[in-house]
């Protein structure tokens, strides 16, 4: 069983003005593999509550944090760059996958600046603030993801066998 945390980022939702839907919806994903949600937080937009906020939850040893909200072109869209900032290895192939999938069913998919990427044992996904892109989103990477989290966490070590 993996340690998630959901990490919401909307200042709206931060000053209690918004439901928190789409961390609802991820957290319902999430548990619907069978792990566990031990974290849930909504934060503002500004970088350096992101920023710390996912520092924390590294440090706590979640073994994968999953934000939703902020990946867009506003100004104060700032999940990506705090994301940058801390992670230490990239995973540009989660991004890229759930861009191109959700392309299909809407070309605004690719204005999304969501990153993924490794910080110690932890990885850290950003997905849309919509519960529908959420649903798109994680609904592309989930199958990928028990593997991923598997091999990072020294679980399960081998990576080149053939898919059936």
């Amino acid at each position: 069983m993996y340690r998630v945390a959901v990490v919401t980022l909307s200042d709206k939702g931060a000053r209690g003005e918004r439901d928190d839907l789409s961390g609802q919806t991820v957290k319902e994903m999430v548990e619907a593999q069978g792990w566990r949600v031990e974290e849930t937080w909504i934060v503002s937009d500004d970088l350096e509550a992101i920023t710390g906020t996912l520092l924390g939850l590294v440090q706590a040893g979640m073994d994968l944090i999953l934000t939703t909200g902020g990946t867009g072109l506003g100004p104060r869209d700032n999940t990506p760059e705090a994301t940058l900032a801390l992670i230490e290895r990239e995973v540009p192939g989660l991004a890229e996958v759930m861009r191109l999938e959700t392309f299909k069913i809407s070309p605004r998919a690719v204005l999304s600046r969501s990153v993924a990427g490794i910080r110690g044992k932890t990885l850290i996904v950003n997905l849309p603030g919509s519960p529908k892109a959420v649903r798109e989103c994680l609904g592309v990477i989930l199958p990928v993801l028990s593997h991923g989290l598997a091999v990072l966490t020294g679980r399960e070590r081998e990576c080149g066998k053939a898919e059936g």
